[in-house]
C-alpha cells in the first residue's frame, strides 16, 4: 500500500518505471471501458473497429507526451512544434464519434499528469451519460415510422381504398408523391406512416398486398441512425 501511495504521489517530472506503468495501464483499461461503451451505444451502418482501436492507442498516446513533457515548458513546445509537422486528413462525419475520441484523449491526459481520481470518475461519468442518453427517447424525432412505396393500376383500387386501408392501420399518414408510370396506366404511391401501436409492420404489408393489382410495395423503415 505504501508503494502505490509512493507511485501516485510521485511528482509529473519525475516519472519512475512504476508510475509509467501504472499510468499506462490505466490509460489502456480505461480508454477500453470508453471504446466499449462506443461499440455499445453505436448507431448506424458504419463501424469501424479500426476507429476503436484508435481510441485505445489514442490514450495511450496521449499518456506517453503527458508524461514525457511533466511540468517542463520547452518539452511541451518541443512537442507541440513536432506534432505541427504531422498532417491528420482523417474526416470524422459523426460529431458523435468525435466526442468519443476526445473523451479518449482525456483518459491519456488525465492519467498521463497522475490525476487518477478525474480519469477513474470522468470514465465512469461519461460512459453512464452515453448510455444513458442511448437508452432514453432523449434527441429522437420519428415522427413517422416508415416510407411506403407501390404501384396500382388506375383500374383497380382506387385511391379512396388504399387511404381507408391504411387508416386501419396508421396513427397518421400523408401522401408525398404520386406519378404516372407505364404511360399513365399504373400510378406509383409514396406515403410516409406512423403506425399504430398495436399494428406491426407484417400486418400493414399484408393488408395492403389485397389490394388488387398493387406492384412493388415496399416499406423503408426510418430511424435516426440509418445512412442511405
Amino acid at each position: 500500500m505504501n508503494e502505490l501511495l509512493t507511485i501516485l504521489n510521485t511528482a509529473p517530472g519525475e516519472t519512475t518505471w512504476e508510475a509509467a506503468a501504472l499510468t499506462l495501464m490505466s490509460a489502456f483499461a480505461l480508454s477500453q471501458v470508453v471504446a466499449f461503451t462506443y461499440e455499445r451505444t453505436y448507431e448506424g451502418m458504419s463501424y469501424s473497429r479500426g476507429f476503436v482501436q484508435a481510441m485505445v492507442l489514442s490514450a495511450l498516446v496521449a499518456a506517453m507526451l503527458m508524461m514525457a513533457i511533466g511540468d517542463n515548458l520547452a518539452r511541451g513546445l518541443g512537442i507541440m512544434g513536432t506534432m505541427a509537422l504531422v498532417r491528420y486528413r482523417t474526416s470524422i462525419r459523426d460529431p458523435r464519434d468525435m466526442v468519443f475520441m476526445f473523451a479518449a484523449l482525456a483518459v491519456g491526459l488525465a492519467t498521463g499528469v497522475k490525476s487518477y481520481p478525474s480519469a477513474l470518475f470522468g470514465t465512469l461519468s461519461f460512459c453512464g451519460a452515453a448510455f444513458l442518453l442511448q437508452w432514453s427517447p432523449f434527441g429522437r424525432r420519428l415522427r413517422y415510422d416508415g416510407l411506403l412505396r407501390f404501384w396500382l393500376p388506375r383500374k383497380g383500387a382506387s385511391g379512396d381504398d388504399v387511404r381507408a386501408l391504411l387508416g386501419a392501420h396508421c396513427e397518421h399518414f400523408v401522401l408525398v408523391a404520386l406519378r404516372d408510370l407505364a404511360q399513365g396506366e399504373t400510378l406509383e404511391y409514396a406515403y410516409q406512416v406512423k403506425l399504430k401501436a398495436q399494428t406491426t409492420h407484417e400486418k400493414l404489408v399484408a393488408a395492403l398486398e389485397t389490394l388488387p393489382g398493387i406492384q412493388g410495395l415496399s416499406l423503408l423503415l426510418e430511424d435516426a441512425h440509418t445512412e442511405i
